[in-house]
């Protein structure tokens, strides 16, 4: 047997062969982006000639991201490119976006909202940093979007968008305390959730519209209880939508809503582990118009529970086919340290990607945390074929194997977490080398899916084993008191959290002691530094990319908002390691890029200036055109890439890790 092949740097940072495929309503037409080396390009398929040359859109100036039907003969496609305004002696870096309609041989562009001529730098800038979102495609309407513009005097404001004409019509006027809209089935807006302070404190309101037009109230979340309470949908009955809430419960739920009778009604869907997401109903104007098809949840991946035999069936008959099983697996829930032995498709899973009205075309992919996978077409419910390989350059024998542990921090919590470990067909059985690579946000988490950073696979091929900690803070999926616990403990229990899964890895024989090293980006970056600056430590070394070094002046930046500055600021205490970094203990990796405006490259730059004067281990790295983790180039990409394969290979101290 053949030793698995282990990947480039180059093979790691090229873009997917092909990606964001797309299916037109009527099943006619699949366009999709391929790549050409730095630059991407729309393909446009007739679906009954596949055999013929597609159509090729490209781009000049800016480069695209996205691409999807929106009408039969309507392509939404989304575009970036870097971006510099002068304002006075400074130049301020970052990148824009822009959202553009074409029909299928890119010869017609419009935008699907035109704003007014920005007044001002600051205008200019903000018009530049948004583009409007589309509300509602409006999928039984062959003319109409709705869109909400999201800049200037009149952002939050929808409008009603003839794609043809480009006439807009604004159907509703914002207020700089409304958050956003829910359409029902008819394309209607009929929910909306406002932001406000009142004698409790900060809240976010849940307002349903009333047949004459205004909105009233129907409940208040307050932002320092972490509830949840809003509208996720609407069935085919006018009268019954569905909410998504914690109130009284660890676990989101969803709930059916009894409008006339402004009453929250039955349960329509829980999870014992995992916060249900949201719900899905079927849109289209035929017999099955208003099917419920299933309901969300933030599982190990971001999964559904299907309620549609249509759709259930069709999902069972790919799985079959592409050879997708489910393996045991053990759920434990955090909030009280329940268990269950269950199933579950761990190392291979499939999605439905796009599909048509009729369900005759579907495009579908398979593949795994591990497995870059495959795209395949099924057309007409029986013929399957394979459309692309996304990175048939990379072997996924080499890349390791990825699952959910569970594990005691020390003070008893469960805390759930991604274990990837190396092939052992090229590196043994272990105990391997380790990165403990916690998440950013911090109320943001990870998914036992294939990672588009590469980090976890390219650092599994290199023969490191990898845990992805759901620490405490940890706000999507794994309920209120995962979330919650972690207020206020930054740099305490938090980072215990992430110190007790590596304790954990040396235990069970996965980790080899003394060449553990942490690496994280974002807050991240900042678990990173703190690693490097907290007394008796059990860290090698540590990579901080895009860290937060000085937690006090990052936030005053960002909480300028009543209800974030009550929600989540009060949570933001604790270790700033700016304070410490002439103190560090082990040596560190600092990388940032120039055009990042979430984390602002100063918090890098005060915490490397601060540890060399010192005569401290660091080594530096800047990005020039790199923002808060997209990269303007795949060769930019890959230096990222480059610069942690190497310091993990041959720095960490001067001997790897």
């Amino acid at each position: 047997m053949a030793q698995p092949k282990v990947p480039t740097i180059e093979q790691l940072a090229a873009f997917p062969r092909m990606a964001s495929f797309t299916v037109s309503p009527d099943g006619k037409h699949m366009a999709a982006l391929e790549a050409r080396g730095e630059d991407r390009v729309i393909l446009v398929w007739d679906t009954a000639n596949l055999g013929k040359k597609p159509t090729v859109i490209g781009a000049k100036s800016m480069k695209i991201q996205s691409v999807e039907f929106v009408k039969n003969d309507l392509l939404a496609v989304s575009f970036w490119q870097p971006y510099d305004l002068k304002s006075g002696p400074t130049t301020r870096k970052t990148f824009t976006g822009k959202l553009m309609l074409t029909d299928l041989e890119g010869k017609s562009w419009r935008e699907p909202l035109v704003l007014p001529r920005a007044k001002s730098d600051d205008e200019e800038l903000e018009q530049a940093l948004s583009q409007p979102d589309v509300l509602d495609i409006l999928p039984n309407d062959p003319d109409h979007i709705i869109v909400a513009n999201n800049s200037g005097v009149n952002s939050g404001d929808i409008y009603r968008v003839n794609v043809r004409t480009g006439r807009s019509e604004r159907i509703q006027r914002a207020d700089e305390k409304t958050a956003g809209y829910i359409t029902d089935l008819e394309g209607n807006l009929r929910a909306r959730s406002r932001s406000g302070t009142d004698a409790n404190g900060a809240f976010a309101s849940t307002e349903i519209r009333k047949p004459d037009g205004g909105w009233e109230e129907i409940a208040r979340s307050y932002a320092k209880d972490r509830e949840i309470f809003t509208f996720v949908g609407f069935s085919k009955d006018p009268n019954i939508a569905y909410i998504l809430s914690n109130r009284g419960r660890d676990k989101a739920a969803i709930y059916e809503y009894d409008i006339a009778a402004r009453k929250l009604g039955a349960l329509a869907f829980e999870h014992k582990f995992f916060d249900a997401a949201g719900v899905s109903t079927w849109p289209i104007k035929d017999e099955h118009f208003g099917e419920l098809i299933g309901f969300r949840y933030e599982g190990p991946r971001s999964d559904q529970v299907l309620q549609s035999d249509r759709i259930a069936g069709l999902k069972s008959a790919l799985d079959q086919a592409l050879d997708v099983k489910a393996t045991p697996i053990t759920f434990v829930d955090p909030a009280t340290g329940a268990k269950a032995n269950t199933t579950y498709p761990v190392a291979r899973y499939s999605q439905l990607i796009s599909y048509s009205n009729d369900l005759n075309t579907v495009v579908a992919w398979v593949g795994g945390p591990n497995d870059p996978g495959a795209y395949y077409l099924l057309k007409n419910k029986k013929e399957l074929s394979l459309l692309s390989k996304p990175h048939p350059d990379l072997d996924a024998a080499a890349l390791g194997n990825s699952t959910l542990v569970y594990y005691k921090a020390r003070d008893g919590l469960d805390i759930p977490a991604f274990l990837t470990t190396p092939s052992k067909a090229l590196y043994g059985e272990g105990p391997w080398p380790t990165v403990i690579m916690p998440h950013g946000g911090p109320w943001a988490r990870d998914h036992l899916e294939w990672d588009w950073s590469m980090w976890p696979q390219m650092l599994a091929s290199r023969g490191y084993a990898v845990l992805q900690p759901q620490y405490r803070a940890t706000s999507d999926g794994w309920g209120k008191k995962l979330w919650t616990a972690g207020d206020r403990e930054w740099g305490g229990k938090m980072q215990d959290d992430k110190d007790d899964g590596a304790k954990w890895l040396i235990d069970t024989k996965v980790a080899k002691p003394g060449h553990i090293a942490m690496f994280g980006f974002s807050y991240g970056g900042y678990a990173a530094m703190d690693a490097a600056v907290r007394p008796n430590g059990i860290y090698k070394c540590a990579i901080a990319g895009a860290g937060v070094s000085d937690i006090g002046r990052i936030w005053a930046r960002f909480y300028t908002n009543p209800f974030y500055r009550e929600a989540q600021a009060p949570t933001v205490k604790g270790v700033s390691p700016l304070d410490y970094a002439d103190k560090i203990s082990i040596p560190i990796m600092v990388y940032h890029g120039v055009r990042d405006r979430t984390v602002p490259i100063e918090q890098s730059e005060w915490f490397v200036k601060k540890a060399k004067a010192a005569g401290k281990d660091v080594e530096y790295h800047e990005f020039v055109d790199y923002a808060h983790g997209p990269a303007w180039t795949r060769d930019i990409f890959g230096q990222q890439l480059k610069i942690i394969d190497d310091y993990f290979k041959t720095g960490c101290g001067g001997s790897g890790l």
